[in-house]
């Protein structure tokens, strides 16, 4: 589930058609909460085919969504762990994800500076990422992710601008084709 219907999920479309052993069914458009709403009712119902059919089972559910003016964002969260559903939220937005593939980004920034940035690192850049110009330097968009996260977990600010569970994401992704 993603917040977005194009960014997200292009990007997330384009990632599924990468690998061969990894089947991503994509739904977007709505808010955090209501991402992890339809998530749980989503896998319920693929739960209850199941007993008929293992194949029905998903293996992981994730929701893709940004920090925004969500309100209800801490009860997605909540709901997301209670119910085994990954969050992959990026603070200020999902073209953080975008960025990283191209520099480090420490400090605080508005979501404006983010789609600037990747559009001179991109010159087309207009919500439609060019996926095959970021694949090649995914590494390095992995590590910075991960800096940042090791980075606030160490001093208590989980989830603080700059910040993507991204590449939690698309690292399942990826481990399906070992």
């Amino acid at each position: 589930m993603c917040e977005g219907t194009v960014t997200e999920r292009e990007y997330l479309d384009y990632t599924g058609s990468q690998f061969r052993n990894v089947i991503l069914e994509i739904s977007s458009g709505g808010d955090p909460k209501a991402l992890v709403e339809r998530a749980v009712d989503m896998k319920k119902r693929a739960e209850t085919r199941a007993k008929s059919d293992a194949n029905e089972r998903y293996e992981q559910v994730w929701c893709v969504c940004d920090v925004d003016e969500h309100p209800r964002l801490p009860d997605a969260r909540q709901q997301a762990r209670d119910n085994r559903i990954g969050m992959a939220v990026s603070n200020p937005c999902f073209e953080l994800w975008a960025l990283l593939h191209f520099q480090d980004q420490n400090a605080h920034i508005e979501r404006s500076k983010v789609r600037a940035l990747c559009k001179r690192h991109v010159r087309d850049y207009d919500k439609r990422l060019p996926c095959e110009t970021l694949e090649p330097l995914y590494p390095e968009a992995v590590r910075r992710a991960y800096q940042l996260d090791s980075r606030h977990n160490a001093n208590g600010t989980e989830g603080v601008n700059p910040s993507t569970g991204v590449y939690r994401l698309m690292q399942e992704i990826r481990s399906q084709q070992a």
